[in-house]
């Protein structure tokens, strides 16, 4: 038997002494025999079947040793540990590994002893290790949550259907990946620590909390808000199956839905907290930095922009950072200035410009025809963010979108942007947010009040009834 020392393979000495006495013992026991027969005939025929005994005794220790080879290492080995990468058992999903997947599952087992282990013994007989366990007793039955972590031939439906056979009901299952390898007080602690910091970042939070959802934000009083106005929304809110209804800080109603799989009350919990977190807070400046007094006095006019006002708008992105130009145009920002001709044109929809009292650009609105859709966007100058000039130059935008008939507006940026979000938020008219890989896109209805009287850009108001044309 051979051990590894030190990564070589070494033999015992003892097992070298034990065959070479087994081999002085079979000649022993050959020249014996021989002197016993004598030299009779038989004497060639009988050391040739000691040789032949001899050959196959060799030849099935041969075998032995060779099956028997991998057999477990006694506990003392002396062998160093495997490098890390060359370890048996199974691993984590990642580039460099592909031999096992994550899952997320969902599934509803009766609520009576053996109804879980049943399904855990029916995951372990297909490879399957279950990597955290969550369980949410209701009236129907016992809502069992799994991170699995499965062999990366088995497929969804493979595992859907042990499960079924296991006695699991109401299955839902889809990819999961490394973030959600994080236990869940750990991740509610850190979107409550980025709520406390940014009341923008409340949406954003519930929308990383609760996976792929639908947010809505309804001001109170919003006709649209139709029951879920904030009257009916109690302080400690609502969970209905696949939506839930809370008291938004601010006033009014945030509205969850998620039609494709119910909330646990777990999760209506953690999201009621992260809501209540920011009310208790209250309005803040994230970083509790102060607004300072514009360099060049309070003094700011919001006017039409045009072409001519091209090299004016060169010298404010000269000006901003590049992650500022990158949260407004999504792309390199070496092509920025090359989206302002367009911007700036009136064939594709309204630019406003905030002006300092020296004429300089220091903020730029755009309102953009899509189709039946209208995008709005904003860029302000590093120097002059969080003062407000990206709330008066929205409002202008939304009353001249809602002067050319749009019934909504959106808004596309990143999900860390939460700049853009609280200056949506301050419209105070209902929200929708949608966030796919990173890209948020906000989209506020104008068909209910409260929008900002204000005029467009200086223009007196035109009479009741009268509307303008996008042309």
């Amino acid at each position: 038997m051979t051990r590894a020392r030190h990564g070589r393979p070494v033999r015992h000495w003892r097992r070298g002494v034990i065959e070479l006495a087994a081999l002085f013992t079979a000649v022993a026991v050959a020249d014996a025999a021989t002197d016993l027969t004598g030299d009779g005939p038989d004497v060639p025929a009988l050391l040739g079947l000691s040789a032949v005994a001899l050959l196959a005794t060799a030849g099935f220790h041969t075998w032995w040793e060779r099956r028997h080879g991998h057999a477990p290492p006694p506990r003392d080995t002396g062998a160093r540990p495997l490098p890390e990468g060359s370890r048996a058992g199974p691993r984590e999903s990642g580039p460099g590994n592909a031999g096992s997947t994550l899952w997320h599952m969902r599934t509803t087992v009766r609520d009576e002893p053996g109804s879980l282990a049943g399904l855990c013994a029916a995951l372990a007989g297909l490879g399957i290790d279950i990597l955290s366990l969550g369980t949410h007793p209701l009236a129907r039955g016992t809502v069992d949550e799994f991170l699995l972590r499965a062999p990366a031939r088995l497929e969804g439906t493979a595992i859907t259907r042990a499960v079924s056979s296991a006695g699991g009901t109401e299955t839902w299952i889809e990819r999961a990946d490394a973030h959600d390898l994080v236990d869940a007080p750990a991740r509610v602690l850190g979107l409550a620590i980025r709520t406390a910091l940014d009341p923008a970042e409340l949406p954003l939070a519930l929308r990383q909390l609760l996976g792929r959802c639908t947010i809505r934000s309804l001001p109170a009083g919003s006709p649209s808000a139709g029951r879920t106005a904030e009257g009916d929304a109690p302080v400690e809110g609502v969970l209905e199956g696949t939506a839930m209804r809370l008291r938004a800080p601010e006033g009014g109603v945030i509205v969850v839905e998620r039609p494709y799989l119910p909330f646990t009350p777990a999760e209506f919990a953690r999201a009621r907290a992260l809501v209540e977190l920011d009310a208790r807070l209250g309005p803040r400046v994230p970083g509790g930095q102060a607004v300072p007094r514009p360099p060049e006095g309070p003094a700011i006019t919001v006017r039409r922009a045009d072409t001519s006002d091209l090299q004016a708008a060169k010298e404010m992105h000269s000006r901003c950072s590049a992650r500022t130009l990158g949260l407004r145009y999504h792309g390199p920002v070496d092509d920025a200035d090359r989206y302002l001709d367009h911007l700036l044109g009136a064939r594709f929809g309204r630019t406003l410009a905030a002006r300092t009292a020296s004429g300089r650009v220091v903020g730029l609105g755009h309102l953009l025809w899509d189709g039946d859709e209208t995008e709005v966007a904003l860029l302000v100058e590093d120097e002059w963010q969080r003062r407000g000039i990206g709330g008066e130059l929205l409002g202008r935008l939304v009353a001249m979108a809602v002067e050319a008939g749009s019934t909504s507006v959106y808004a596309v940026t990143q999900a860390s942007d939460t700049g853009m979000v609280a200056t949506m938020r301050g419209l105070g008219l209902p929200l929708d947010y949608q966030v796919e890989e990173g890209t948020l896109v906000i989209s506020a209805r104008l068909d209910a009040p409260p929008v900002d009287p204000r005029l467009p850009y200086g223009r007196t108001r035109e009479p009741h009834g009268t509307r303008n044309t996008r042309d």
